[in-house]
């Protein structure tokens, strides 16, 4: 019996989020009022893997759990959002974690995080199988070396390969060229190739595939692809929290990628799925609907 084919697998973190909203961001030695303090499920590709359920994807997660309540509480939310955690092990020691602090006038975020370092995957802890049977593979850069091997064995087997990068490592090339659809933050090009124009610079980038993609935040995002560049603008709202925006645009342009949406269509349809999750708190709580997604990019029509 040939096993089913799975969408996505996501390889990366899941993070317990502790979000104090405070009157504004703090400076050195200051004193500041809370809010409010909330505890949220959230991390980079966890959040990813959520949006692209919530799209009606078939999602599986590999990446490691704590045994504290925090790891509990993180399996049950991605299970509860349809996404698969057989392949995810449960580790001893406490689950990654973050403190973030929301400036509620604008919405920015300080982010500070812990992660045991027992909770790092290896290669060896890949399931090779899964990665084979699924149509595209979406990575970070938590555990680099896990993530370019399941990167190289996706590519193997004819899967797309999308990535989570906002900072630079020695093993940063390595895994962007592995990709067919890199995705990276704002800063990532200007960093790798020293070019001050963002063209340029993603023009050095784009590799075998042709193709790369940069999250903007408030200026929206960019696309190279087939040559072309192209640039669609953030969707305007009433921010309220952007704790998780670029973790929700990269499942929702998967979403689009593999319904075989264009260029364009993509880059609008994520922006709008970005935008939502910011007029709302919290990162996997944030992930609007497919018919919200929708509402929106009918009214910017």
């Amino acid at each position: 019996m040939t096993a089913t084919r799975i969408d996505v697998v996501g390889i990366g973190e899941n993070s317990a989020d502790l979000v104090y909203r405070l009157p504004g961001l703090p400076g050195a030695n200051d004193k500041m009022r809370i809010v409010s303090r909330q505890a949220r499920p959230g991390g980079q590709v966890a959040t990813t893997l959520c949006t692209c359920a919530a799209l009606g994807l078939r999602a599986a997660y590999v990446g490691a759990f704590g045994n504290d309540a925090d790891g509990a509480s993180m399996r049950a939310t991605l299970a509860g959002r349809g996404v698969d955690t057989t392949h995810a092990p449960t580790r001893s020691a406490p689950n990654r974690h973050a403190l973030i602090l929301v400036d509620e006038r604008s919405g920015d975020r300080i982010v500070l995080w812990h992660r045991d370092a027992a909770l790092a995957v290896g290669p060896a802890d890949l399931p090779a199988g899964l990665i084979r049977r699924a149509r595209l593979v979406h990575v970070d850069a938590v555990d680099e070396e896990a993530a370019l091997a399941a990167a190289r064995l996706a590519r193997a087997a004819g899967a797309e390969v999308t990535t989570d990068v906002d900072s630079i490592t020695p093993l940063t090339r390595e895994l962007l060229a592995a990709a067919t659809l890199p995705i990276v933050a704002a800063d990532v090009p200007r960093l790798l190739t020293g070019e001050r124009d963002i063209e340029p610079a993603l023009r050095r980038l784009a590799g075998p595939s042709g193709r790369i993609c940069v999250t903007l935040g408030e200026r929206g995002a960019l696309l190279l692809e087939g040559g072309r560049l192209h640039h669609a603008p953030a969707f305007p709202v009433d921010v309220i929290d952007t704790t998780g925006a670029g973790d929700v645009f990269r499942g929702a342009l998967i979403a689009a990628l593999l319904r075989g949406d264009d260029a364009a269509a993509m880059l609008r349809f994520a922006n709008a799925a970005a935008a939502l999750s910011c007029t709302r708190e919290g990162a996997i709580e944030g992930i609007p609907t497919p018919d919200e997604i929708e509402e929106l990019l009918g009214r910017r029509a």
